[in-house]
């Protein structure tokens, strides 16, 4: 078997262990977006600016710039976004518990 054949074993491995939550996490990486479409997943929210400033502790400004790519959202911010993105319920029950 090739190098690469036997990474890509490994890796799918690997993976399988993570979404059994069988894994360590301390021993993977998360894929964090390079960049992502703060507007889009406002809009996919059907709320105005001031309202996912408000829901989400974004200041308006941050967000407004964003948005006109005056900024990018640096590390942290784009995985808090993500997490908007894809289950906005779970930041929601985070925050709401704090």
């Amino acid at each position: 078997m090739t190098t690469l054949g036997k990474r890509l074993i490994k890796a799918a491995k690997e993976a399988k262990a993570i979404a059994r939550d069988e894994a360590n996490p301390a021993t993977y990486r998360v894929h964090v977006p390079a960049s992502i479409d703060v507007k889009a997943v406002r809009h996919k929210l059907h709320m105005t600016q001031a309202e996912f400033s408000a829901r989400f502790s974004v200041p308006l400004a941050t967000l407004k710039d964003w948005e006109q790519h005056r900024r990018t959202p640096e590390g942290p911010s784009r995985v808090l976004l993500t997490i908007i993105d894809r289950a906005p319920e779970a930041v929601e029950r985070a925050l709401a518990a704090a």
